[in-house]
């Protein structure tokens, strides 16, 4: 009779420790297997509070909430909240899962091995003790893919604790979000996974704090890219890499009418942004620079709607499938809390003639997201291109806010 209520006892404890997540809760260390044998390696944490279970993410200072979760028996199905993708896992003993990532692009679907097991809170394992050097600060850091050559220029900003390290690279077009990681004896290690990146960097750090041998590896593989830093207070990156421009000869006011997240026609030329400073945010649901800005202008445009202040977005997704691109925005919008219209453009994000069916009027969109500042007459005032987030740390953070705050009240102001 005892061995029989302790059974009992040992599965209810085991189905209450996994909650409605399906997974016992602490923090686990996940590793992607790339085909070319490199691991990016992730943490997460599993929450079993009864009115909120949950799956958080975990990139240095970002907590990704991940609440979609189905469990069919030893089976656990976790879509992520953004970009498309999604945890497919089986649960191996209690205390280890095994099974696939999968992110979802226009024609097929990017999968990655997945294995991650309880209990283990750290990143990458320390095996020198004390790093003979600090990385911390800014570094003029240059990519250049494997393959076809191209360079292109960046800005490393690194935050150092003791081993820990964390930060991101700025580029022309945006940054990498939140990445973590350590500094072992010679080694530097970065990783983020968001479910829209899933991200490698690897390096050697010389005794006189020098960057070399250093590589970068994203998603699937199996092309990788190259890199290269020197300690620069003062690097930036070239103003007129990601430039964008009214098209010679076009009148300089957009001209679109597109339907919103519900399927009503919206045009730019309505009344309701007649004499308006408006804000058209170019952006897509599959973009995690996109989430950073997003949740900015939904704050911006609620400290300046009443004063004259709109916000439009225009998303490009991943295929010409109203019906995706719909349910994907939606998500979004309902996830971020966006209160401004969001158009969906007929155009997949991948078309090479994007900008001429939909602004004819500039000459490209280089980055997403991209922002077009218009003034209350009607024409573009500024245009900038990609968004320094939160991950860029807490300057290079708020230099992005101040200009966008100083855009909108300079117009504003006219």
């Amino acid at each position: 009779m005892n061995r029989f209520y302790l059974i009992v006892y040992s599965i209810f404890f085991l189905i209450s420790a996994r909650g409605q997540t399906g997974l016992p809760e602490g923090i686990w260390r996940g590793e992607l297997q790339r085909n070319d044998g490199k691991v990016i390696v992730t943490n997460f944490e599993v929450s079993r509070a009864k009115d909120s279970p949950a799956i958080f993410i975990l990139n240095a200072e970002e907590r990704l909430k991940a609440d979609d979760i189905r469990v069919e028996g030893d089976s656990v199905f976790i879509k992520l909240p953004f970009f498309d993708s999604q945890f497919r896992l089986k649960l191996e003993g209690g205390s280890r899962v095994s099974g696939k990532w999968i992110k979802t692009l226009a024609d097929r679907d990017v999968v990655l091995p997945f294995t991650a097991q309880n209990n283990q809170p750290y990143r990458f394992k320390i095996t020198s003790g004390k790093p003979p050097v600090n990385v911390a600060g800014r570094w003029a850091a240059t990519f250049t893919d494997t393959v076809s050559g191209r360079s292109t220029p960046s800005v490393g900003i690194f935050a150092q604790s003791g081993n820990r390290l964390t930060g991101s690279f700025l580029t022309p077009y945006g940054d990498y979000r939140y990445l973590e990681g350590v500094v072992d004896g010679d080694s530097l290690k970065l990783s983020g996974f968001d479910g829209g990146y899933a991200l490698l960097f690897t390096a050697e750090v010389g005794t006189d704090g020098s960057i070399h041998d250093a590589g970068f590896f994203s998603g699937a593989g199996p092309a990788t890219q190259k890199w290269r830093a020197v300690k620069d207070p003062q690097a930036v990156l070239p103003d007129a890499a990601a430039a964008v421009h009214v098209r010679e000869g076009a009148e300089p006011r957009l001209d679109f009418i597109f339907k919103d997240s519900d399927g009503v026609p919206v045009s730019i030329k309505e009344d309701r942004f007649r004499n308006k400073v408006i804000v058209v945010q170019i952006l897509g649901s599959w973009c995690p620079n996109c989430l950073d800005e997003t949740a900015f202008l939904v704050d911006l445009y609620n400290e300046y709607k009443e004063k004259g202040l709109e916000v439009i977005g225009l998303a490009y997704e991943r295929t010409e499938d109203f019906a995706r691109s719909q349910a994907a925005v939606r998500n979004f919008m309902r996830r971020l809390k966006v209160n401004y219209p969001v158009l969906i453009t007929p155009v997949a994000v991948g078309d090479p003639l994007r900008v001429e069916k939909t602004l004819p009027q500039i000459d490209k969109i280089p980055a997403f997201p991209t922002s077009i500042f218009i003034g209350r007459d009607g024409k573009i005032a500024v245009i900038h291109a990609g968004f320094s987030g939160p991950a860029t740390g807490r300057e290079e953070y708020e230099k992005q806010k101040k200009e966008y705050y100083h855009i909108v009240e300079e117009l504003l102001s006219r």
